[in-house]
């Protein structure tokens, strides 16, 4: 199951296996696979890309709660025989360069390290529902009984087909997307977190919960939205920042009153990694 979430939320093959740390043959002889069990095709394949089909929207939503049910065992068997684990949940932003390098200096062969990689509907990254130790994610969102350590700021931008006019522009200010689509997270998902990526206002658009669906709904519908500054982009997309718009903070966030030291020593380790 957690092959085929990754090829959903990608929606690519080769981008799915790199997140999987694994090359794409086996993937795929992984997903053709499910798709006999199941008896129905999960993924539409085209020269266009890759789509996921009825059936497959179907499952998509079983599988995470699948998967999410099967990490909250494992922590809990963990704890049962006495293994030292850190559970980090990160924020569909696995190829930030802060990221390496805090696996990098947090790696330590007395600790089992599990990741928990999270789309953009929940910005804990499972906090609240005990998923996660710990988060590294964006602000801003609903801090309630969390305690929260900035790491970095970035500057943010729209993101706009590479043939649409304003794509063309040094820099943009919100009122001038007034018109546009924007691309919308899911009923439910945190009211301050939504705002933040709507530019502060309320917009119309397709809902999307991954970084790839994102990119997708702007190339194919031509919506817009906002990311942070200095990410790499298809060729068929462009960002163009935007002067008014605050920008987006990189943070740890775990819960208020947790003195696991595990926690204590990644919080110091992540702001050292992401200082540089």
């Amino acid at each position: 199951m957690r092959y085929f979430v990754a090829v959903a939320e990608e929606l690519h093959f080769g981008r799915a296996a790199t997140r999987l740390h694994m090359s794409q043959p086996p993937l795929s002889r992984a997903i053709k696979q499910l798709e006999a069990d199941v008896g129905a095709q999960l993924f539409a394949r085209s020269p266009a890309g890759v789509t996921l089909t009825p059936v497959g929207t179907v499952l998509l939503d079983e599988a995470r709660a699948l998967l999410d049910h099967a990490d909250r065992v494992r922590v809990r068997v963990s704890a049962a025989v006495g293994v030292a684990t850190i559970t980090i949940g990160i924020l569909g932003d696995s190829t930030d360069p802060g990221v390496a390098r805090l696996a990098a200096a947090y790696r330590n062969p007395g600790i089992d390290i599990r990741i928990r990689d999270t789309d953009l509907t929940d910005p804990t990254c499972g906090l609240h529902a005990g998923l996660v130790d710990v988060a590294l994610t964006r602000a801003p969102f609903d801090v309630t009984a969390l305690t929260v350590r900035a790491l970095r700021t970035d500057p943010v931008g729209v993101v706009l087909r590479a043939d649409d006019p304003l794509a063309r522009r040094d820099w943009l200010r919100l009122a001038e997307l007034s018109d546009r689509r924007w691309f919308q997270f899911p009923q439910g998902t945190d009211p301050i977190w939504q705002s933040y990526w709507n530019g502060g206002r309320p917009r119309q658009g397709p809902v999307v919960r991954a970084v790839q669906e994102c990119l997708q709904t702007v190339l194919w519908n031509g919506t817009v939205g906002l990311a942070p500054l200095g990410h790499d982009l298809p060729e068929e997309l462009a960002v163009v920042p935007l002067i008014d718009m605050p920008p987006s903070r990189v943070v740890a966030v775990w819960n208020e009153g947790d003195t696991n030291p595990l926690i204590r020593s990644f919080i110091e380790t992540a702001t050292t990694a992401y200082r540089h």
